[in-house]
């Protein structure tokens, strides 16, 4: 038998996209969205299942165990092993995921959710994030279930379920690690692939999510020296805000280390009040937004802060700056004061430094220069759910993907077919590589 890059070979080009052609066929139905749209990723894993379960143990048809996991009915996750013969030495392909962000055809140039090919373009929702994976790692099982290289390592790959939003819980990888289904893989290199551009991730950001709601007294705009506008607060309240919160937080050095495209940021994204006319000063409004942060500051920390520095210019709020003459945030013959009040969304996302010196790192960069001919890792304050948790249950958890970020979330959706086939080449050479250890 040849060396195992001759035996796994490339990525069967028709085989792959006929697979990519059905996964994207079920895009429709695995769109997550609570409470209106619950996906069903079994309607995924079926598709899954079965290119894998002729070539497993399950059929007696090749040496692959094949375990389909499930904790909520319709929503399953597949575990698949290909069993080395050096007990505990491992690696591992997680973080495939069988949801999709939501697409709405009608902004769409093409439709959504069916595939279509546009030269080396592949079109449809989830074609970068995460069906292009989820579909090619599938192809690499499948191949070594069919070749049977004479491999030291056990190569496992997991397909989860719920990635794309965690406010329902105890569905996907969450799970599987509560129930210690993952803990052989912490014996070797876990790469997560789920993000995109071919090149290493190596870092991402923390997120909080927050709302600043600001009560002042409604009153005629004509007459605006009897009102606490509200709308004036905010913007002066956030304002001093962020400009603490730059200060406590600044550019970390160990950010430019990890190529991290910005520093931390702390910054508005939605703003709400209530109907009315225009010559009326609202009663109140609500500002959210989020906090992304570097892996090298702490998110409890920082929840702290925001809420010492609500707390600060509420009590001193006759010092926060006013918008011309009549503005003002007290109205002493009244007793009124302006107020503010910061709550944070219960989840918070915790960043992620991939351990530079491990050997999984080293061997992902080797086989990306060798693949891709060169490599250039970088960070980004873009959050993944899940992989922090993994790294501090004790995983070596790398990250790259081989989807489009330009494409990622976006309307026209879609990868490329010769950048599915390097990931692929890629992992071979991962596979090949630790097996020279």
């Amino acid at each position: 038998m040849g060396s195992v890059k001759e035996v796994l070979d490339q990525l069967n080009k028709d085989s792959f996209v006929s697979l990519l052609s059905k996964l994207i066929g079920e895009s429709k139905y695995v769109q997550n969205n609570p409470p209106e749209l619950i996906p069903g990723e079994d309607r995924v894993a079926r598709h899954v299942l079965d290119v894998l379960l002729p070539y497993s143990t399950t059929t007696g048809g090749g040496p692959l165990i094949v375990n389909h996991v499930t904790y909520v009915q319709g929503r399953g996750n597949v575990i698949v092993e290909y069993p080395g013969t050096v007990p505990g030495k491992v690696l591992s392909f997680v973080g495939c995921h069988m949801d999709v962000v939501t697409a709405n055809p009608d902004e769409w140039d093409f439709d959504p959710f069916s595939l279509s090919i546009d030269g080396d373009k592949l079109q449809g929702r989830g074609t970068t994030d995460c069906l292009g994976h989820v579909a090619m790692v599938t192809e690499l099982m499948q191949r070594l279930g069919e070749t049977k290289p004479k491999l030291k390592s056990t190569v496992v790959a997991v397909f989860i379920a719920n990635e794309e939003n965690s406010s329902i819980a105890g569905v996907g990888v969450d799970e599987l690690v509560k129930h210690g289904l993952l803990n052989k893989l912490k014996q070797g290199p876990l790469f997560w692939i789920d993000t995109a551009d071919k090149q290493p991730c190596i870092g991402t950001g923390g997120m909080i999510a927050w709302t600043l709601r600001t009560t002042g007294k409604l009153f005629h705009s004509g007459l605006p020296h009897k009102a606490i506008n509200p709308l004036e607060l905010s913007m002066e309240a956030l304002k001093v805000i962020q400009l603490r919160f730059y200060s406590d937080f600044p550019p970390h050095p160990k950010e430019e280390v990890y190529k991290f495209a910005t520093p931390s940021t702390m910054k508005p994204t939605q703003w709400i009040y209530p109907a009315g006319g225009v010559n009326q000063i609202p009663y109140e409004c609500t500002i959210s937004g989020d906090v992304r942060l570097t892996p090298f500051y702490n998110a409890t920390d920082v929840r702290k802060k925001l809420q010492e520095y609500v707390d600060d210019i509420n009590a001193n709020i006759e010092q926060l700056d006013t918008r011309g003459p009549v503005s003002k945030y007290v109205l002493p013959e009244e007793n009124l004061r302006g107020r503010l009040t910061i709550s944070f969304d219960e989840e918070m996302m915790s960043g992620v430094a991939c351990d530079l010196d491990s050997r999984g790192f080293h061997v992902l960069c080797k086989a990306t220069e060798e693949v891709v001919g060169y490599v250039k890792p970088y960070s980004i304050t873009g959050s993944l759910p899940l992989i922090r948790e993994l790294q501090d249950e004790g995983f070596d958890v790398q990250t790259v993907g081989y989807g489009l970020m330009a494409t990622y979330h976006a309307k026209n959706e879609h990868c490329l077919l010769s950048d599915m086939c390097q990931g692929f080449e890629v992992f071979v050479s991962i596979i090949s590589q630790l097996e020279d250890d």
